[in-house]
């Protein structure tokens, strides 16, 4: 299906303005993951929080490539087909995280198709990897959904990381336009089989695509089902115009009534804003 090309841009409200990465520690952290040959989501996707994240030491790194097996109509990451997987990548991984001193580390991927498992292996070496470099080391995957396949997630939640996320992204009623090959239900699944596990497990979403309030409660309801512990709640921002274009912007106050409700519904961390991503404030959350 083709995106929407007729609609221009929305101009963006006075409540959605992002400083400019010019902090010096955001020049250090950026050459650091350049020098080990790293990628971040913070970068990849255009993330509007990356000056502040950067700043305070903190991103989410996106082992696995930078290309995509899939092609969802909201996200700026590349699509085709990846490179083979690099097996000295998690030893540089656990070397960005040393010379970064970081103590929570945030670890995403693009969708790997191409791989029988997804890519739930080397998620897994990452995760133990880190620990023989830093017992003590916190950690947070966002994974995909590994085509529903089991025994792959299970590999991932063997190796124990603090929390699991795996994002829903959009409500139901624009699931199968925006996210043609991925699955709503199977999405949903992966969390209560999480949630079931001693692992913690989260979930987001963004809003501003063109749902309903019915469709944001609807979503909400069907993440607390699974047992879904912690909750983010984001802006959509259209990273070009060959992307699905913005319906509209969401006001804080908005933001901030649907934290309130979230919490009413069970969950027991909510990160709400026009700026909030999946990784936001991750660290503060434990």
């Amino acid at each position: 299906m083709k995106t929407p090309s007729v609609q221009p841009y929305l101009r963006k409200p006075p409540w959605f303005k992002v400083p400019p990465p010019y902090a010096r520690h955001s020049h250090h952290i950026r050459a650091t993951l350049a020098g080990l040959n790293l990628h971040t989501v913070c970068q990849e996707a255009c993330c509007p929080n990356i000056a502040e994240c950067f700043a305070d030491g903190t991103a989410t790194f996106l082992i696995m490539g930078n290309i995509c097996t899939r092609n969802c109509l909201y996200c700026n990451v590349m699509h085709g087909k990846p490179q083979p997987l690099d097996r000295q990548e998690c030893d540089r991984l656990a070397k960005a995280v040393r010379d970064m001193n970081l103590n929570y580390v945030v670890i995403t991927s693009v969708t790997r198709d191409d791989l029988p498992d997804g890519g739930a292996y080397f998620f897994a070496e990452c995760i133990d990897r880190l620990r023989r470099e830093n017992p003590e080391i916190k950690t947070e995957v966002l994974i995909p959904d590994f085509r529903g396949n089991a025994a792959a997630l299970d590999k991932t939640i063997k190796a124990a990381p603090n929390v699991i996320n795996h994002n829903m992204e959009v409500v139901r009623s624009l699931f199968g336009r925006l996210r043609p090959q991925g699955n709503y239900t199977l999405s949903l699944n992966i969390l209560r089989h999480v949630s079931r596990r001693a692992v913690i497990a989260k979930s987001g979403f963004m809003v501003g695509l063109g749902e309903t309030n019915d469709d944001i409660l609807s979503l909400m309801d069907d993440l607390a089902s699974t047992g879904c512990a912690r909750l983010t709640i984001g802006q959509y921002q259209q990273p070009t115009r060959k992307h699905w274009p913005v319906a509209r912007y969401y006001h804080p106050e908005e933001f901030a009534k649907l934290k309130e409700i979230a919490y009413q519904k069970g969950f027991q961390h909510v990160e709400s804003g026009p700026l909030v991503r999946s990784s936001y404030h991750a660290a503060r959350e434990v």
